[in-house]
């Protein structure tokens, strides 16, 4: 089974060395091609204004100047020509991918592009815990997914697989001896709650702005990938690269008649 590997936390991240001794449990046949940068947010977008260019770092693993759907595309057609992968993985993520995360993801971008490319693609993300409205910067456990990571892909091996879905997988915050077990969600959804633009100087007068995500309730539904994260669940959720809202069709066909 050949596997490509992927993120986008960058080439570098701690995350990809846990996704590669993963996927090493399920074959030895693994191709590396990611950003050589941290793309976090970029979602799927793609490089269209400035040249794509990709480094190789070693025998199979390739860093691209460009976004994870980028990566992708140039893994595809460029480094893997003589035959797609089987499988594509993205992550380990450092931080979740739940709810309406899966819009703005990379990582999950990058899953999506191989489901569209008609191969078997999942997205794996550890969860962690904030200290306030700090984020632990590199010190972040990936031991839940270390010690799970096998345990959630091998069934999806021979599972049945609907053509152009991808499955998004979180590993909770918790020591791997507490997690419940793995569970099979829907997407949930936060309500909205914006963003701020913090203001700040540069030592030459000029205004600059980090964008800072307001805090967000989770949504109360039940079996969703929200609540099954905070209980301790590894959490399994299909998603589809179609967008259609089917029950709008119909009263949207309405107005225009």
């Amino acid at each position: 089974m050949r596997i490509l590997l992927t993120n986008d936390d960058g080439v570098n991240a701690p995350g990809l060395n846990v996704l590669e001794a993963i996927a090493r449990t399920l074959s030895d046949d693994i191709t590396i091609v990611a950003p050589a940068e941290e793309q976090s947010g970029a979602g799927r977008s793609l490089t269209l204004t400035r040249p794509l260019r990709m480094r190789q770092i070693d025998e199979r693993r390739y860093a691209v100047a460009g976004t994870p759907t980028d990566a992708v595309m140039m893994a595809l057609t460029e480094v893997m020509k003589d035959g797609p992968p089987d499988l594509i993985l993205s992550g380990v993520n450092r931080g979740s991918n739940l709810a309406e995360d899966v819009s703005y993801s990379g990582t999950v971008a990058a899953a999506m592009e191989g489901a569209l490319a008609g191969i078997r693609s999942v997205a794996l993300s550890q969860i962690y815990t904030k200290k306030g409205n700090d984020g632990p910067g590199t010190d972040v456990s990936f031991a839940a997914a270390e010690a799970w990571g096998e345990r959630a892909l091998r069934p999806l091996l021979d599972a049945p697989w609907v053509p152009r879905t991808l499955v998004n997988i979180n590993f909770p915050a918790v020591d791997p001896r507490a997690v419940q077990g793995i569970k099979v969600v829907g997407q949930g959804l936060r309500d909205y709650g914006g963003a701020t633009m913090e203001r700040r100087m540069d030592p030459r007068g000029f205004p600059y702005y980090w964008l800072r995500l307001a805090s967000r309730l989770d949504s109360a539904a039940v079996d969703t990938d929200l609540e099954a994260a905070a209980a301790g669940w590894v959490t399994v959720t299909p998603l589809h690269c179609v967008l259609t809202h089917e029950p709008s069709m119909a009263a949207l066909d309405a107005v225009y008649r």
